[in-house]
């Protein structure tokens, strides 16, 4: 691992904005957050993977992968990050490294292939991420990236997160440190107003950003930028002149807004677009701020009279939905923000939730689950295939909410099952998006499938003897044959 490398995860460590880092020794500190990697830990996803996740969503850049072809896994649709405009993000680039790389090195197969995107492409800046085969054989993309840079006139961002630093959540922060390395404050915004915010860790999932925008642009707030979802490059670069921001998924990415914080002395708060009530407290809470940075004391108004008639509107049009769920038992095996904003969402719509996964939740978030739970809040920290499929089976919960991994799971335990995680392909942010949520959860439940599945087949309600009496003749016939 370069020297580089590790005072950048150093750094990481040594996050001001997670209240359990700070409680700590400065020995322990120095540690860091996070288990060293075994084998198969990566199927939960490595550094690069991590780092990847978090920037790609980024949509007019193009992201380079200096690495093995097999590297290249997060590309055209994998994880529904939309896009309202350029689709350059979608393909995925990849320097296809040989042995003769490894042997030689492959900065010069690095230099080329960003000539050749920038040739045929022009995107406004290329992103070069490093993998573990290429940080193996001391490959300096820095290096190759800073040559690029002053060759071709474009911004070519080195992320240097190689998939052996540490887990998923590492390569989300790793990443992070690229943009406020290389792109957060290299540029300057056309005009400014006192109703500009960003919002961080947000990837427009499905589209669900577009389901947040039309209600802040009826306050009149701006999004500067979005890190990352629908994000582009110059947006994002002029970030540091917001007036707030708002925290969607710390686990990712808190490092941006502490940074930005300590940089530029713009606040932040950390909230939730899943559910009416937290709805309404993030719009709350992102009025405030501005009217304290310079907006005009009036948009509090105007954003509990938006708030009145969203929310009305909302909880009429779940009313129905609300009669038959009542009283309907949720598994949750998600993590991080939703770990607990989604919690309160179910918990509207007139479900219980048996239990939630905590296992890539930071400690605020946990306290979090406690606050809307209670005390008797059941959080999952690692439960296994064969525990899920004893929860279901037994009917612990009547449905599962979860990602794709774990669906076969539910399908097993013939229990309904549905995609809460990124490759769902409906958006749930906001009043409208928690109205198509519990649809979803309705359809899911009350599907009539399942009553078919759960019936057993003919041949199991037969007389036992019967059959064994039906062997023995096929037996005889097959001897006398």
């Amino acid at each position: 691992m370069s020297a580089s490398l590790k005072a950048k995860i150093a750094q990481v460590f040594d996050e001001p904005g997670c209240d359990k880092n700070q409680g700590k020794s400065e020995k322990e500190r120095k540690k860091g957050c996070t288990k060293q990697l075994t084998p198969g830990a990566a199927a939960g996803g490595c550094a690069f993977d991590g780092a990847k996740i978090a920037l790609q969503p980024i949509v007019d850049v193009a992201h380079l992968v200096h690495g093995p072809i097999a590297c290249e896994g997060n590309s055209w649709d994998n994880r529904h990050s939309a896009s309202s405009g350029s689709q350059v993000y979608r393909t995925g680039f990849t320097t296809d490294i040989n042995e003769l790389d490894v042997i030689y090195g492959g900065e010069k197969r690095l230099f080329k292939s960003i000539r050749e995107i920038v040739e045929k492409y022009d995107p406004p800046a290329v992103f070069v991420y490093q993998t573990c085969v290429t940080a193996l054989i001391g490959d300096d993309i820095e290096a190759v990236c800073k040559r690029a840079t002053e060759k071709f006139g474009k911004p070519v961002i080195p992320v240097n997160a190689p998939g052996f630093a540490g887990p998923k959540n590492l390569g989300n922060k790793l990443g992070a440190e690229s943009v406020l390395d290389h792109v957060i404050g290299t540029e300057e915004p056309a005009t400014t107003t006192p109703y500009d915010i960003n919002i961080i860790g947000e990837y427009n999932l499905s589209g669900e950003l577009w389901q947040i925008k039309p209600l802040l642009d009826a306050l009149g707030v701006r999004i500067l930028s979005c890190i990352s979802g629908d994000g582009r490059y110059h947006e994002i670069a002029t970030a540091h002149r917001a007036k707030a921001n708002m925290m969607v998924c710390s686990k990712s990415m808190i490092n941006i807004a502490t940074r930005m914080q300590d940089r530029y002395g713009i606040p932040y708060f950390e909230g939730s677009f899943y559910g009416i009530s937290d709805m309404s407290t993030t719009l709350r809470e992102i009025a405030r701020l501005l009217v304290e940075r310079g907006a005009d004391p009036e948009l509090k108004d105007r954003t509990e009279a938006l708030i009145a008639a969203e929310e009305a509107r909302a909880w009429e049009r779940i009313r129905a939905y609300r009669e038959r769920l009542a009283g309907k038992k949720v598994l949750l095996i998600t993590g991080g923000v939703k770990s607990w904003s989604v919690v309160s969402a179910l918990q509207e719509a007139g479900l219980q939730v048996v239990g939630t996964s905590v296992k890539k939740s930071t400690k605020e978030d946990k306290d979090k689950i406690k606050e809307i739970m209670g005390d008797d809040a059941h959080m999952i920290d690692d439960m296994t295939p064969r525990q899920m499929y004893a929860m279901l089976r037994d009917a612990k919960a009547d449905i599962m909410l979860s990602g794709g991994r774990s669906q076969f799971i539910a399908l097993k335990a013939r229990m309904p099952w549905m995609d809460i995680n990124q490759e769902r392909h409906h958006a749930f942010a906001g009043y409208e998006g928690m109205v198509t949520m519990v649809a979803e959860i309705e359809k899911a439940l009350f599907n009539p499938m399942w009553a078919q599945v759960r019936t057993p087949a003919p041949w199991e309600l037969e007389d036992p003897l019967l059959r064994e009496q039906d062997a023995a003749q096929l037996a005889s016939e097959a001897a006398a044959g």
